[in-house]
C-alpha cells in the first residue's frame, strides 16, 4: 500500500503524490530543451529534490543525466583538486549506470592533474560531451550548501566559461545545468573570508530566473486525494478537502502531505471537518524540521522578525518590494509572499505557528496569559468554548491590569494582549487565525475553531459610531458566510466618557456581543 510521505524523495508507486506532471513538462519545455542554466530556489521542503528526481526520470531516456548532491560534500571544497576529483567520482557511477560505452567511462575517470585540476576538469567535460551521442544534463541538489566557499565559486566560474564558449561555438559542454537549493546562488550575499565585508559575487549570472510555481493547486491536491480514495474508500469529500488543504497551506507541499499523513493515521478523527481541524492542531503542536528552521531563522534575522511581528500584532502593511532585504529574506524562506502588492504571511498554517512562537516568548511575563491560564477551565462547558464568558472575563482582567496604560501602548498591543489571553484557553483543543481581508491597523477579524465549532471575533479601535456600524455590518456578512447565528466584537475605546463592559445587539436574527475596553 502506498502512503503519504514527508521525508526525502516522493516516488510514484510508493507514495501518494500530487500530480505535478504539468510543472515537469514546463520545466523541460521552457528551460531544459532550450539549453538554459538555472536554479530551482525554493523554501525548505517544497519538493525540490522530488522535482529533480521526476525530471531525471523524464529526461534520461533521451539524455544522459548526471544527478548529484552537495548535501554531504564538504570534502569537495577543500581544494580545487578535491573538487575536480570528487566531482568526477560522484558522476562516474551515473555514467556507468546509463549504459555509456566503456571507453567513455574510462576516459572520464582518469586521474586528475594535480597542477591544473580545474583546467583538467574542463577538458574532461568537453571530451565527455563530445563523445556522448546524447545531450548531457547536470543536476546538483543542495547546491547552496557550500555557496560561501571560493572553491564553489570557481566551479561555477568553470561552468559559466564553458557555457559562454559553447554559445560562441568554441566548446562543447552540458546542454543544461540545474542547481537546486533554498538560496539563489546568482544573488548570494557572500562572505568569503572572516573579517571581510559580505558582497554579491557570483559567476552564476548566466542563469535565467526560475519563475514556475511549485506549490500545489487545489486540482493537484485533489489528484492525490483521488488516488488515496481509490485505494482506501474513506468517503472523502474531495472538492471540500482539497480546497481546505489549499486554504490553510496555500499549496505548500510539506504542509499538505503532513496534514494528510495525520488524517490517514488509524487513530485519527477521519477525513471530515473535525478530522481536518484535529490534523491542523496536531501539526502545529508537534515539532518538525520545518518549524524548527522557522524558529532558528527568526533568531538569525531580527529585522525579519520585527517586520513579521508588526504585520501580525499591529496590522501594519508594507508595500511588496522584492529588493528590500527583509522582504527578500522572508520570501526566500517561505514566510512571506506578495499579495496584491502587499507583504503577507505566506499561508494560514505559518501564520498560526508564528503567532504561537512569538506569543510564547512573552507568556511568562504576561499577566493576561497568567490570569487566563489560572481560570481556563471555566470557559469550557460540556466540551464547548463559552465565548461570551471569555469576552466578559477579558474585559474584567484588562481593566484591572491595563487601567494605567497609555493609549499608544494599547493601540499597538491590543491584538497581542487579547491573543495572549485566548491562547491558554484554547491551547491544544482549538486553533485561531486572522481573516486576511481585515488584517489592518483599524480592525481585525479573528476566526476560532474549537473542536469543530467556529467563533468570529472582530477586534477594532474605536473610531466613532459610524465606523462602528460599518464594522457591525461587516461582521454580520461574515456570520452569514460561515452560517453562524452569533458573533463577537472587541472594541478598544480611548474616549474618556466611554462605557466599558458587555452589551448585546440583534440584527437580522443574529446576535452580536460587543465588549468595550
Amino acid at each position: 500500500m502506498k502512503y503519504f510521505n514527508t521525508t526525502g524523495i516522493c516516488i510514484p508507486g510508493i507514495h501518494y503524490m500530487a500530480d505535478t506532471s504539468a510543472v515537469i513538462d514546463q520545466i523541460i519545455r521552457q528551460y531544459v530543451s532550450p539549453g538554459k542554466y538555472f536554479t530551482i530556489d525554493r523554501p525548505r521542503q517544497c519538493g525540490k529534490t522530488t522535482t529533480l528526481y521526476l525530471l531525471e526520470e523524464r529526461l534520461k531516456n533521451r539524455n544522459i543525466v548526471l544527478s548529484i548532491s552537495f548535501e554531504s560534500a564538504d570534502e569537495l571544497f577543500v581544494s580545487l583538486y578535491h573538487l575536480a576529483a570528487g566531482f568526477i567520482r560522484k558522476t562516474a557511477r551515473t555514467l556507468t549506470l546509463q549504459g555509456l560505452p566503456e571507453q567513455i567511462c574510462t576516459n572520464w575517470q582518469q586521474p586528475v592533474s594535480q597542477d591544473f585540476p580545474l583546467d583538467d576538469l574542463g577538458q574532461r567535460i568537453t571530451r565527455l560531451c563530445t563523445d556522448c551521442p546524447q545531450n548531457i544534463i547536470l543536476m546538483i541538489d543542495e547546491a547552496d550548501k557550500s555557496s560561501d566557499n571560493q572553491i564553489f565559486l570557481s566551479f561555477l566560474g568553470l561552468l559559466r566559461e564553458k557555457y559562454l564558449d559553447q554559445m560562441k561555438g568554441k566548446d562543447k559542454t552540458f546542454q543544461s545545468v540545474i542547481l537546486a537549493g533554498v538560496y539563489d546562488v546568482k544573488n548570494l550575499k557572500l562572505k568569503l573570508h572572516p573579517g571581510t565585508e559580505p558582497k554579491y559575487n557570483s559567476p552564476w549570472n548566466i542563469a535565467v530566473d526560475f519563475h514556475l510555481d511549485m506549490f500545489f493547486s487545489p486540482d493537484a491536491i485533489a489528484s492525490m486525494l483521488r488516488d488515496y480514495e481509490h485505494d482506501r474508500h474513506m468517503g472523502i469529500d474531495i472538492p471540500w478537502m482539497s480546497q481546505s488543504l489549499y486554504d490553510y497551506t496555500s499549496g505548500y507541499p510539506f504542509l499538505i502531505s503532513r496534514l494528510c499523513q495525520i488524517m490517514a493515521q488509524p487513530d485519527s478523527h477521519g477525513w471530515n471537518k473535525d478530522g481536518f481541524q484535529n490534523a491542523v492542531r496536531e501539526l502545529l503542536k508537534t515539532p518538525n524540521t520545518l518549524f524548527d528552521d522557522m524558529s532558528k531563522k527568526l533568531s538569525e534575522y531580527p529585522e525579519l522578525k520585527e517586520m513579521i511581528c508588526s504585520i501580525l500584532f499591529q496590522g501594519k502593511k508594507y508595500a511588496y518590494e522584492a529588493e528590500n532585504h527583509r522582504i527578500h529574506i522572508g520570501k526566500m524562506f517561505g514566510f512571506l509572499k506578495d499579495e496584491q502588492g502587499i507583504v503577507s504571511i505566506s499561508n494560514r498554517i505559518f501564520e498560526m505557528k508564528l503567532y504561537n512562537l512569538l506569543l510564547s516568548e512573552n507568556e511568562t511575563d504576561s499577566r493576561m496569559f497568567t490570569a487566563a491560564d489560572m481560570v481556563k477551565n471555566q470557559f469550557i462547558i460540556d466540551g464547548t468554548l463559552h465565548m461570551e464568558l471569555v469576552m466578559q472575563k477579558f474585559c474584567e482582567y484588562f481593566e484591572e491590569i491595563y487601567a494605567d496604560a497609555d493609549d499608544r501602548f494599547i493601540e499597538d498591543n491590543g491584538r497581542r494582549i487579547f491573543l495572549m489571553f485566548l491562547k491558554p484557553i484554547i491551547n491544544g483543543s482549538g486553533n485561531y487565525y486572522i481573516e486576511s481581508r481585515t488584517r489592518n491597523l483599524k480592525r481585525t477579524d479573528i476566526i476560532i475553531d474549537y473542536k469543530g465549532t467556529q467563533s468570529i471575533i472582530e477586534l477594532k479601535i474605536w473610531h466613532g459610531e459610524e465606523y462602528n456600524r460599518r464594522g457591525e455590518k461587516q461582521l454580520l456578512e461574515y456570520l452569514k458566510y460561515y452560517h453562524l447565528k452569533k458573533g463577537y466584537m472587541l472594541s478598544f475605546n480611548f474616549n474618556k466618557n466611554k462605557q466599558t463592559g458587555i452589551r448585546q445587539m440583534r440584527f437580522d436574527g443574529r446576535l452580536l456581543i460587543e465588549a468595550v475596553v
